[in-house]
């Protein structure tokens, strides 16, 4: 039985404190979780609102497209608004009164200089040049018998057979009739000439372009003061004149002997070559344009007097300046400013001075290197300094960007339509 008694050499509660000591492991091991939790939820707190901070600072950067200046060292293309008309125009009026007899010309029909267009009956002109004629017979018998009576009593006064005071009154009743009858012959020459206004003939060479009366119709000289109506207008069309009015900016590059082409808006991939042949020399004070002539060749008629044409003029480009589209520009109060991109991503205002409107493009005259990154269509409350973030639009859209280029602020064209094309 003593074989079976507990030992009681051995420690006494060893197994309450094994069990203790694994509780406190436990505790430590779950504290250590409890930690690392703790701790990953506040890094990942933190990376979140440093991704915040980031997001919320890169979208505070304005997004903003930007373009380089471009210099030009080819030739301007200058297109303006021409009107044509004919080398020689002339409206043909009646220089007499009646009535129309025959036409020989109607509209379109190429006449000849000198050719009867028309005649016109006159009557009455024709009748009082018979009665001048008649006046003009009686002043030549006056006259002869005045001469034939004054040169007897001249030869008679030389023998004293009549007085002086009696051969002077039959010299000066011969100077009388003289002068009767030289106004009559002036009479009877001024009705001769109007008789010869009842042939219309073609003054020059041309093309009739209008036929106003017709067989009957009362032809009128204007002498009652009324309208004149013309009779006929004949157009010389083989040669044109095309006047163009060249804004000021323009008129001093535009100088005679130059080479000009006109384009129509029917055809616009032909070309007729044209010359200045003069210009006004002087800046209207109206429209602050300088008229043109540039003389073309239209031997072939390709061209009709009256229409409307673009002129096309080569302009040198010595000294070419730098060019920006036209939504480039800001207007403030101290002056016109482009909105630049430094290589810090800010903003620098950069004061310029403008030039030549080009139409989608306008001249910068000073304040530009060349080097610059433009911001276009810059917002009015930019201001220097501002972070920017550049932005590169995608190549299908580039084009269409540039062909929406809002035209250039200040643009007052004086002549109605003009563009004048700066290579890009």
């Amino acid at each position: 039985m003593e074989g079976n008694r507990p030992d009681e050499s051995a420690p006494h509660g060893v197994g309450p404190r094994n069990s203790s000591k694994r509780s406190r492991l436990i505790a430590i091991g779950a504290a250590v979780v409890v930690l690392a939790l703790a701790a990953q939820g506040i890094w990942s707190r933190h990376d979140a609102h440093a991704a915040l901070e980031r997001e919320a600072q890169h979208a505070a950067q304005l997004s903003v497209e930007v373009v380089k200046p471009q210099k030009s060292t080819a030739a301007l293309d200058l297109v303006l608004p021409g009107n044509v008309q004919a080398f020689l125009d002339t409206p043909i009026y009646a220089r007499t009164n009646g009535y129309l007899k025959k036409w020989y010309a109607d509209i379109g029909a190429r006449v000849k200089s000198g050719q009867l267009l028309a005649e016109i009956d006159t009557p009455e002109v024709d009748d009082q040049l018979r009665a001048a004629r008649a006046d003009l017979a009686n002043a030549e018998a006056n006259y002869a018998l005045a001469k034939s009576t004054a040169n007897r009593w001249t030869e008679m006064l030389r023998s004293n057979s009549v007085s002086k005071q009696e051969t002077d009154e039959k010299v000066g009743d011969m100077l009388a009739k003289k002068g009767t009858l030289d106004a009559a012959r002036f009479n009877v020459a001024r009705l001769e000439k109007t008789q010869s206004f009842q042939k219309v003939y073609a003054p020059f060479d041309g093309i009739v372009t209008a036929r106003n009366v017709d067989v009957g119709a009362l032809i009128d000289a204007g002498s009652s003061g009324g309208p004149a109506k013309e009779l006929f207008h004949v157009a010389q069309a083989d040669r044109l004149r095309v006047y163009v009015n060249v804004p000021q900016a323009y008129a001093q590059d535009v100088k005679a002997q130059q080479s000009a082409y006109l384009t129509l808006t029917e055809t616009p991939s032909t070309h007729y070559p044209g010359t200045v042949a003069r210009t006004s020399g002087a800046v209207d004070l109206q429209q602050r344009t300088m008229l043109v002539e540039v003389d073309v060749d239209n031997g072939n008629g390709d061209l009709l007097p009256g229409a409307y044409a673009q002129v096309h003029f080569a302009l040198k480009a010595q000294a070419a300046p730098f060019t920006l589209p036209g939504n480039a520009f800001l207007f403030r109060p101290d002056g016109v400013k482009v909105a630049t991109v430094d290589a810090q991503q800010r903003v620098k205002l950069v004061t310029v001075a403008l030039g030549t409107d080009y139409g989608t493009r306008v001249a910068v005259a000073s304040g530009l290197k060349g080097d610059e990154q433009v911001i276009l269509n810059p917002q009015d409350s930019i201001v220097d300094g501002a972070a920017v973030r550049i932005v590169y639009p995608k190549a299908g859209a580039a084009s269409g960007a540039a062909s929406a280029s809002a035209p250039a602020a200040g643009s007052g064209s004086a002549a109605g339509e003009q563009t004048a094309k700066a290579p890009q």
